[in-house]
């Protein structure tokens, strides 16, 4: 293959200079995507640049626009380029070279910017890049916020207290690194009753939240540059996590049986791990079917890989008992089940906990000591008692019943026409779709400029996204403000 890339030219102009030899036995698709890929590494085409449309393209090459689809594809499966809601695909700010390779971070790591001052490394940038500064305040439609007026915080205040009392030395100046062992005692027994996860105590260990879970797996199971399955559109706190591990996410579809694992095999066969949340696959709201979920622990046994589930907000489900969590499954030890009392409490108490499998505990009990030495142990004594008490179960089973209520409220509130709602026997939010051609993200905008969150689906794509649409929460608000922010949806969504 030859591709002839001049310097110094519009990206338009860059591209259409690309020679393909349709005898050499690469596919045309292929020759294309290395020289485009190429002229990415090389610096010709700049991060931000915008790439023509594949019309044009293809029109300027006299090639099919099938040829160039395929390979725009390619580079934005992969990173090396961004689709932008109506706007076209650009050159990503962040390669994946720029995580893996080892002499570029080197030396971004003593470079130092125009100004003289010294810079992050390629690693830090990347993940300065995925999330903006700053703390999330809760609005109304907020997806994944709890009802927090009425928690029992006075059972909560009285168990506190209790502790803070008289509380033991050993409160007061170390911990036990997996965390208290009354907790892990009561989650245990919470576990296999409410979600049929098989575990003992000591496999359970208490961390600040889901996030510093996915941390953990990531710094024990993970070297730089392995490859990672990810839900595609999902949870992009597990993907940042991964990234600051140095893997390379590998965004597989989610279908109506949740992730597509034959595709999975396409992409990356030999991936180490597999990020899932098969309960309530987040942010579509899928359920894994029992199929798809054997046909992933049958990849995972084959590729020697692991699986990381996610289990975040299945105890709402409406409609009979919770499904079983997929960690029941698992006779191989190929599982790591993450959960976290955000979502079934509230999210500032920062208390969550991963179940290893046997053979790995010892590693991650001297791992999880080098994060930050051991949980803090008063909250996590009251929090045993409130669920040795009871508490746990009974506000669950009210929430149950409330939200089950206000999921109800938010569906009848809609005009018909506007967006159809389906109702979901499972969660805390609704996927509200929108047109193809619907750039989401500027509808987003206009909402939250009347004061109602309602994040777009596209963002929650790595890739090319598939789906448009709004998500909109309704756990933590009211029937009178869900009516209210209704109100103002559809206000904006006339006038667009």
């Amino acid at each position: 293959m030859t591709a002839k890339l001049l310097p110094r030219r519009s990206s338009a102009a860059h591209l259409a200079a690309i020679s393909l030899d349709p005898d050499n036995g690469v596919p045309l698709y292929r020759q294309l995507y290395f020289a485009i890929r190429e002229a990415i590494l090389s610096g010709r085409l700049a991060s931000g640049a915008r790439l023509p449309a594949t019309r044009s393209l293809a029109q300027d090459l006299g090639l099919s626009r099938n040829t160039v689809v395929s390979a725009y594809e390619q580079l934005l499966a992969e990173g090396y380029l961004d689709g932008r809601i109506g706007a076209g695909s650009y050159v990503s700010a962040v390669l994946p070279e720029a995580l893996l390779n080892a002499r570029q971070a080197t030396a971004r790591r003593h470079a130092v910017n125009r100004s003289g001052q010294p810079s992050l490394s390629a690693r830090g940038a990347a993940l300065a890049a995925l999330h903006e500064a700053g703390g999330r305040t809760p609005q109304p439609f907020s997806p994944g916020l709890p009802e927090l007026a009425t928690f029992p915080f006075d059972d909560w205040a009285r168990l506190l207290a209790r502790r803070w009392r008289n509380p033991p030395r050993s409160f007061l100046v170390g911990g036990d690194p997996s965390g208290y062992r009354p907790l892990r005692e009561a989650l245990a027994q919470y576990l296999g009753a409410a979600r049929a996860v098989s575990c003992d105590p000591d496999q359970i260990l208490i961390v600040s939240g889901a996030q510093q879970a996915v941390d953990l797996a990531a710094r024990a199971l993970l070297e730089p540059g392995d490859a990672v399955w990810m839900e595609e559109p999902g949870y992009g706190g597990a993907n940042g996590a991964l990234i600051a591990a140095g893997a390379v996410p590998v965004p597989v579809p989610v279908d109506d049986e949740g992730m597509v694992v034959a595709q999975g095999r396409d992409m990356a066969p030999a991936a180490r791990m597999a990020f899932v949340s098969p309960s309530h696959q987040y942010p579509l709201g899928v359920t894994m079917t029992l199929r798809r979920r054997l046909e992933l622990l049958d990849w995972a046994r084959s590729a020697n890989a692991f699986i990381l589930e996610d289990d975040y907000d299945s105890e709402y489900r409406y409609a009979g008992r919770p499904l079983a969590a997929m960690q029941g499954l698992d006779e191989d030890g190929r599982i790591l089940y993450v959960g976290s009392f955000s979502k079934v409490m509230f999210p500032g108490l920062r208390i969550g906990y991963i179940v290893v499998p046997k053979p790995l505990v010892p590693a991650f009990r001297a791992i999880r000591t080098l994060l930050d030495s051991h949980p803090s142990s008063l909250p996590q004594a009251a929090l045993a008692d409130f669920i040795a008490d009871g508490y746990l179960t009974a506000h669950i089973r009210r929430m149950r019943a409330l939200y089950a209520a206000r999921q109800a409220v938010m569906l009848a509130a809609f005009p018909p026409g506007l967006l159809d709602l389906a109702p979901h026997d499972t969660g805390m939010h609704l996927v509200g779709p929108l047109p193809d051609d619907c750039d989401d993200v500027m509808v987003s905008q206009r909402i939250a400029a009347a004061g109602i969150v309602a994040p777009p689906l596209s963002t929650y794509y790595r890739g090319a996204p598939h789906r448009r649409g709004l998500l909109l929460g309704y756990a933590g608000v009211t029937a009178p403000e869900i009516r209210t922010g209704v109100g103002r949806i559809a206000e904006v969504l006339a006038g667009i």
